[in-house]
């Protein structure tokens, strides 16, 4: 009953929020133009059959020179940005998902073991997070990209380029996690039903999973939305500073990296066009972790 209710009061709360209800329209609409990409876009990026450099640099439709078959124009290699665009929103969004799927298991998984068990591996645990907060998330990242390309073989480091750049962000991000669940944790398990579960003999992982964990996915889902948009900007970021995707996997961020050579140029599509749709991505889907961050905290509403 009481889960009906909130799930009532949400639906209601997000009827009166232009913002949230714009914020959710924008992010499903690039989201599905991610995944139906291979289906809707022009042009195939990754197909080198599919363009050609005859019809490099031209401009958006509406600019004089424009070329129908291209709304937003070409790059310099003659490949339609709209395609680009779609394909790189596909690949940033199925990394930042990867990676908070990754974040989201170890930093709870942690965080619920820390806030339960306590003592020396709770100190432990926290001892980390406490040094990995003190470096950006974006210098933990660099540093596992390059641990791994010291490690790895160049040709094993470039196959597996995807699933590096993927660990790596996932490892930059796990700290909220496992703070926000320790922390509820610590209020949750001296509550009657917690300590009726134990006197009962129960496991403690089925103590973990099954009666805390249900009871803080609320302000888990909120750092798991907001660490989304972070973890697309971490991809953006590194391949944009050439340590993430190359140039012949066109994400969001080696999209824009490609664009700064023409920054001075005339060019400006090239640059503009990803960096606007880069930021309108982030900021809805902000606009929507602030949503459910009112929503779970009443008090901020």
């Amino acid at each position: 009953m009481l889960a009906r209710l909130k799930r009532s009061e949400g639906i209601w709360l997000f009827s009166r929020s232009p913002a949230a209800l714009l914020a959710a329209i924008v992010t499903l609409v690039i989201v599905l133009g991610a995944l139906l990409a291979p289906w809707i876009a022009p042009t195939n990026p990754y197909d080198l059959a599919s363009f050609s450099l005859i019809d490099g640099l031209l401009p958006p439709v509406w600019e004089a020179g424009g070329d129908a078959r291209f709304v937003l124009g070409t790059d310099d290699q003659g490949r339609d940005m709209l395609s680009s665009i779609l394909y790189g929103a596909r690949l940033s969004l199925s990394i930042a998902a990867m990676a908070m799927a990754v974040a989201l298991v170890l930093g709870v998984g942690l965080g619920l073991a820390a806030g339960y068990f306590g003592g020396r591996f709770d100190a432990i645990v926290m001892r980390i997070a406490d040094v990995q907060l003190a470096l950006p998330a974006i210098l933990t990242a660099l540093l596992i990209d390059g641990i791994s390309r010291g490690i790895l073989p160049r040709d094993l480091h470039d196959d597996l380029r995807i699933a590096v750049i993927t660990l790596a962000i996932a490892l930059s991000l796990w700290v909220n996690f496992a703070r926000t669940a320790r922390a509820s944790v610590f209020v949750e398990r001296n509550k009657d039903y917690v300590q009726a579960a134990i006197m009962m003999g129960q496991h403690p992982l089925r103590i973990m999973l099954r009666h805390i964990l249900p009871n803080i996915v609320g302000p888990l889902l909120v750092i798991a939305t907001v660490d989304l948009a972070s973890a697309i900007l971490l991809e953006a970021t590194l391949s944009f500073l050439g340590v993430g995707l190359p140039a012949d996997s066109p994400s969001l961020g080696t999209l824009i990296r490609i664009g700064m050579q023409y920054l001075l140029s005339g060019e400006w599509w090239i640059l503009w066009i990803p960096t606007l749709f880069l930021v309108v991505l982030v900021v809805a889907i902000n606009l929507l972790g602030d949503f459910l961050r009112n929503l779970f905290n009443p008090s901020l509403r």
